[in-house]
């Protein structure tokens, strides 16, 4: 018999978060590929496991379609996570599935670079190309 894991079962709900709403406002050059690039280097969530501050600088490269991210919404959304215990992968995940939801863009790069921590440096990179996920062999968004 497999010994349980202490992290069995913390990430459970991680899926169904209530965040807040990223508001959106509409992008008036749809017909333009350009890129957006929004920096959060005072990230912070909580560690599911030790309950202790996990900090990380999050970086968000998007290329808008229709509609663009309102930054107040979107700042206020990333402050959620600082009383949420949450996985460095799950973290990436949420904000990428909550970003592509709200805007909708033509591509979009996620990458989180949580401090060390016991000595190690986590780095969680996420791609969408249209609203699909990369596969092997695509080009990557630029």
């Amino acid at each position: 018999m497999a010994k349980k894991s202490s992290y069995e079962g913390l990430q459970k709900k991680v899926r169904d978060l209530k965040t807040p709403k990223i508001e959106v406002w509409k992008n008036q050059y749809p017909d333009k590929e350009y890129t957006v690039v929004l920096d959060i280097p005072e990230f912070t969530c909580i560690c599911p496991k030790t309950g202790l501050p996990d900090f990380a600088t999050i970086r968000i490269e998007y290329s808008p379609q229709l509609y663009c991210i309102e930054l107040k919404s979107f700042k206020m959304y990333t402050i959620f996570f600082r009383n949420v215990g949450i996985f460095h992968e799950h973290l990436v995940n949420k904000m990428m599935e909550d970003f592509v939801g709200a805007c909708k863009p033509r591509g979009v790069k996620i990458t989180g670079e949580f401090n060390p921590r016991g000595g190690i440096k986590t780095t969680v990179s996420r791609e969408f190309r249209d609203g699909f996920p990369q596969k092997a062999g695509h080009p990557p968004f630029r």
